[in-house]
């Protein structure tokens, strides 16, 4: 009887076929291409920067959601990763306790939230997300506050509802939970930073 022939193993017809994407193929961020094209030339004559690095840029996007209600609750804490993993596209990382507090039934290290640091092309898609299609969803919506800056070109946002955003699942909402989003800036001052997000598209209230 002939030898069985050796050779390499042959490749799955998914493999042969499965094209590859070049880096000219991947699909760039819609708001990213607008902060480059658009952003960055406007920021640019606004504040005359003459070096291209002092262009104020977003450097990630972090969402936190607070669950007080956790503490009775536990359950809660599962609805939220699953919320927060949906809106996102990223798993969240469960924030504990640090200390006990007598008063309000804490123990350390039981969890009493969720948060997401959103980067690169996952950070852009959000942003899209957020001002495109959740903030005009958000009942009598008249824009964002101007105001709640640190300082240092950094802008938290404070939600009400996570029911804002069409990725949830209205009918399987257990309890409506507020959540927080930091805008991370490059930015040195609030003037900036408040530029920068405004470029991007966020709608601030008028002052």
């Amino acid at each position: 009887m002939a030898a069985a022939k050796k050779g390499k193993p042959q490749e799955s017809k998914a493999q042969e076929q499965a094209p590859v994407k070049s880096s000219a193929e991947i699909e760039i961020p819609r708001f990213l291409t607008m902060y480059q094209k658009e952003a960055i030339p406007a920021l640019t004559k606004q504040f005359s920067y003459t070096n291209p690095n002092q262009v104020p840029r977003l450097q990630k996007i972090v969402l936190n959601m607070g669950l007080g209600a956790a503490v009775t609750n536990p359950k809660i804490v599962d609805s939220a990763v699953e919320e927060v993993r949906a809106v996102t596209g990223q798993k969240p990382v469960v924030t504990r306790a640090k200390k006990a507090i007598a008063s309000f039934k804490l123990r350390a290290g039981i969890p009493i939230g969720v948060m997401v640091t959103m980067r690169r092309n996952t950070m852009w898609e959000f942003l899209d997300r957020l001002i495109t299609l959740a903030l005009p969803r958000t009942r009598d919506f008249r824009g964002v506050s101007r105001k709640a800056f640190d300082g240092k070109g950094n802008y938290t946002l404070g939600l009400k509802e996570q029911i804002i955003f069409p990725e949830i699942n209205y009918d399987r909402i257990d309890v409506i939970k507020g959540l927080n989003i930091s805008f991370v800036t490059t930015a040195e001052t609030d003037e900036e930073g408040r530029a920068l997000l405004t470029q991007l598209g966020m709608p601030f209230r008028a002052a």
